[in-house]
């Protein structure tokens, strides 16, 4: 690339939205060079640290997200977090624009008592502690009681459904951590309870997750068949719904025609119920449900109760973004208020922080496309300035910030890497802050 590019944008995050959005912006004429800044040493968000380790196929997607950190003019700074190391106005000063894809980085809550005791997690601390993330491996799961309940109806309740079910055999081939693959081979979990507030035809997961859930070796998938009696409302939803759906319907039909096969651990699905309080006093000991019933599509509840003891609880009722610091927040949705992903000239959101968390990983590459062509608008349109070239390695060596470019993380992945090949798995992750930015270093 030859003078100075003609536009310098900043994406802050590095999951999939923000990979599209690179992307999208490399393939602009003309050219634009992009920044991308994460908070973690290792890129891919979710795609390394939220899609469960069973599920290589989906991880894959990092190949494309690879494509595109090779092209000229990408660059990746990772071990930088803004708001910390560098703020949103410095940003602003040394780019063009600056495009936040940071997810939606929290959890939504139930609002019902009891659900601070220990033993009440919310589902995404399960996910990135099984995954490696390194600001969950400090956390303790007690997994000793025979029956968890996880709350909720969408991919990631399955996700950790599956998890707590699958066996020794079928977690080594993984790259789950040691410590979650001896703690779910060690725990006293004989059922896993997936709780829905509506009905099976509004149940927010996909075929695939659902299908495979009848393929583990050492679980049964147990649906009462009177749960799939639809209203009449829900039969005219199903008739008019996508074949996605009916393919659930179909796999959870199967599930209730099928006999126990006396497998060792059990998933049960359960529909229209909700939780009201989580019970117990010093720890998790009974989750209070109650029946409900559908009026116009909306999960209603009745006057009928029913405690059903048991030792851990896991919330997956969805995510949620964040406030960042500088930037607007509308508390409502949990995004950056925004029209298409502009927020204004010279900032912008794309994924989950944009529209909320919804969608699989290609829905983003849309979204963000949508926020680049706005991008590229103001740029032509000579709405976009920077003010400061000193550039961002100046800017950060001020605050005594060490980043990780983009060979410190190829030198994380071959350390993974490496470690896991005498043992037939992917990867063996890299815990900790420290480990990571050692290997880092060791480029």
């Amino acid at each position: 690339m030859s003078g100075p590019p003609e536009t310098r944008v900043a994406v802050v995050g590095s999951g999939p939205a923000g990979f599209y959005a690179a992307a999208a912006l490399l393939a602009a004429d003309p050219p634009v060079e992009v920044d991308m800044l994460e908070r973690l040493p290792t890129p891919w968000g979710l795609v390394r640290l939220g899609v469960a380790p069973d599920h290589p196929n989906i991880k894959a997607v990092s190949r494309a997200f690879e494509r595109t950190a090779s092209r000229p003019g990408f660059r990746f700074v990772g071990n930088v977090e803004v708001g910390r190391d560098v703020t949103h106005e410095e940003l602003t000063s040394l780019y063009d624009a600056v495009i936040y894809t940071v997810g939606a980085q929290s959890d939504r809550r139930l609002g019902i008592p009891g659900e601070d005791l220990p033993g009440s997690w919310a589902a995404t601390d399960f996910v990135a502690w099984y995954n490696g993330h390194p600001d969950f491996q400090h956390l303790e799961f007690d997994l000793s009681g025979e029956r968890a309940v996880v709350v909720g109806n969408g991919n990631v309740a399955l996700d950790v459904a599956r998890m707590l079910a699958l066996t020794p055999n079928e977690l080594a081939a993984t790259d789950t951590t040691d410590r979650a693959i001896e703690a779910i081979d060690d725990s006293g979990i004989r059922e896993i309870l997936v709780v829905g507030r509506r009905g099976p035809v509004q149940a927010a997961w996909t075929p695939v997750e659902v299908g495979e859930l009848g393929e583990l070796e050492g679980a049964d998938v147990l649906v009462d068949p009177t749960d799939l009696e639809l209203d009449e409302a829900s039969a005219a939803e199903l008739a008019a719904a996508p074949p996605t759906v009916r393919r659930n319907l179909d796999h959870l039909r199967d599930y209730a025609e099928r006999q126990p096969s006396g497998k060792p651990r059990a998933i049960r699905l359960r529909f229209l119920a909700s939780p009201v309080a989580i019970l117990g006093e010093e720890n998790v000991k009974a989750v209070e449900l109650v029946r409900n019933e559908l009026v116009d599509g909306r999960a209603v509840a009745t006057a009928e109760r029913e405690i059903v003891p048991c030792g851990v609880v896991f919330r997956s009722v969805g995510y949620r973004g964040v406030p960042l610091p500088g930037l607007p927040f509308d508390e409502s949705s949990g995004t950056i208020p925004n029209e298409g992903g502009r927020v204004e000239p010279g900032v912008y959101a794309a994924g989950w922080i944009k529209r909320g968390p919804s969608g699989v990983i290609g829905t983003n590459k849309k979204d963000a496309s949508e926020t680049v062509q706005l991008l590229l608008e103001d740029a032509r349109a000579g709405l976009l300035s920077r003010s400061d070239d000193d550039g961002l390695e100046q800017l950060l060596a001020e605050h005594g910030v060490e980043p990780v470019l983009y060979a410190g993380w190829e030198a994380i992945d071959v350390a993974e890497r490496t470690a896991g090949e005498p043992h037939g798995r992917p990867r063996i992750k890299l815990l900790s802050w420290d480990e990571l930015r050692a290997a880092a270093r060791a480029k």
